[in-house]
C-alpha cells in the first residue's frame, strides 16, 4: 500500500516496539521490594499507569520538567493511594526505576519478526521522546540497536513529539523527505498527529485499544505492518 513511496520507516520506541507496561510493571516489582514499599503491585499499577500517561503529556506539552515527572508521577500514585511515604524514598524510587527499567527487554509480539524484514527494504529509524541515556539501554539491551541508522530523541532535538522540529531533525538526519518516509507509533497526538502535521505517511499501532479513526491505517499487531510495507 505504502511501499512504492516508502524509502525511510520511522518507529516509536515506547509502546511501540518496546512493551514498556510490562517492562515498567517488573521493574516497580523489584524496586517496591527492595526499598521495602508495602503495597499492592496490581493495585500501584492500576493508579500509576494513567498517572504516568498524563504526566507524560504534561511533559510533551512543557508543564513539567524531567525531574518534575519523575518525582510528580509516584508522588500522586502513593497520595491515591493513602499510602504514607517520605520524599526520601519517593527520591530513591525514582532513581530506581530508571536504573531498573532497561534491564528488562520485553519487546512486543513480532517487533523482530518485522524489524528483520522491514531491514532489507528499507532504512529504519527511531523518533522517541524518551531519555536519551535510558532509551539508548533499551535499544542496546534489548539488541535492537543495529536495526536503526538514526535514533532522535526530544533531548537531542530540545522539543517533543508532537512539535514539528523533532521530525523535521529526524527527516534531516536520516537525509530524507516527508514524502518518503512513514511513521509507526502508538501515541494518535505524538506520533500520528505529529508525523501527519509534518507531512509523513503515518500507521497508529494501537496498543491501548483506542477507538477506531479514520486519521490513518491502524493496525494491533506489529506483524500487520508486512501488509503495507
Amino acid at each position: 500500500m505504502y511501499s512504492e513511496k516508502v524509502s525511510d520507516v520511522f518507529f516509536d520506541l515506547d509502546h511501540t516496539l518496546w512493551d514498556f507496561e510490562k517492562n515498567s510493571a517488573l521493574t516497580f516489582e523489584r524496586i517496591l521490594k527492595a526499598n521495602q514499599v508495602d503495597v499492592d503491585l496490581n493495585d500501584f499499577l492500576e493508579v500509576y499507569i494513567p498517572i504516568n500517561l498524563a504526566y507524560w503529556k504534561l511533559y510533551r506539552d512543557e508543564k513539567v520538567t524531567k525531574s518534575e515527572l519523575r518525582y510528580q508521577r509516584l508522588k500522586k500514585v502513593f497520595d491515591n493511594l493513602k499510602y504514607g511515604v517520605s520524599d526520601d524514598t519517593i527520591d530513591q524510587l525514582a532513581i530506581d526505576y530508571i536504573e531498573n527499567l532497561s534491564t528488562f527487554n520485553h519487546l512486543f509480539p513480532n517487533a523482530i519478526e518485522v524489524l528483520e524484514y522491514l531491514k532489507p527494504k528499507y532504512k529504519l529509524h527511531i523518533i522517541t521522546n524518551g531519555f536519551q541515556e535510558v532509551q539508548e539501554r533499551k535499544l542496546n539491551n534489548a539488541h535492537i540497536r543495529d536495526y536503526f541508522d538514526q535514533v532522535v530523541n526530544s533531548e537531542m532535538a530540545g522539543v517533543k513529539k508532537p512539535n514539528p522540529l523533532i521530525f523535521e531533525l529526524a527527516l534531516e538526519k536520516a537525509k530524507t523527505t516527508s514524502e518518503k518516509a512513514m511513521m509507526i507509533g502508538d501515541s494518535l497526538e505524538a506520533d500520528i498527529l505529529g508525523a501527519k502535521a509534518v507531512g509523513l505517511q503515518t500507521l497508529h499501532f494501537n496498543a491501548h485499544n483506542e477507538p477506531d479513526h479514520e486519521i490513518c491505517q491502524m493496525i494491533h499487531d506489529l506483524g500487520e505492518i508486512k501488509s503495507y510495507l
